[in-house]
């Protein structure tokens, strides 16, 4: 029998939501960089962010946004030079 006490830490976490138990993912690798990019992180996304990302994938799509930012940077100095 089940206690009634016992909290299903499985079914939902502390703030309403279903757990991100998913594997690693490359679209959650871009979102975490992005908001990196603009320095707006709660806490809570943060922890949540250390639990569920492959450092790989934020190495690897880190470097991908970067090389893209620098490119709109130079299509810009281009555009207003020209």
């Amino acid at each position: 029998m089940s206690d009634p006490r016992k909290s299903n830490s499985d079914a939902v976490s502390g703030d309403g939501r279903p757990p991100d138990n998913a594997k690693p993912s490359i679209l959650r690798a871009f979102q975490t960089v992005a908001w990196s990019f603009l320095g707006i992180r709660k806490n809570s996304e943060f922890q949540r962010d250390l639990q569920s990302v492959n450092p790989l994938h934020i190495i690897a799509v880190g470097l991908v946004l970067l090389l893209l930012f620098i490119g709109v940077l130079l299509l810009i100095v281009k555009a207003v030079v020209a």
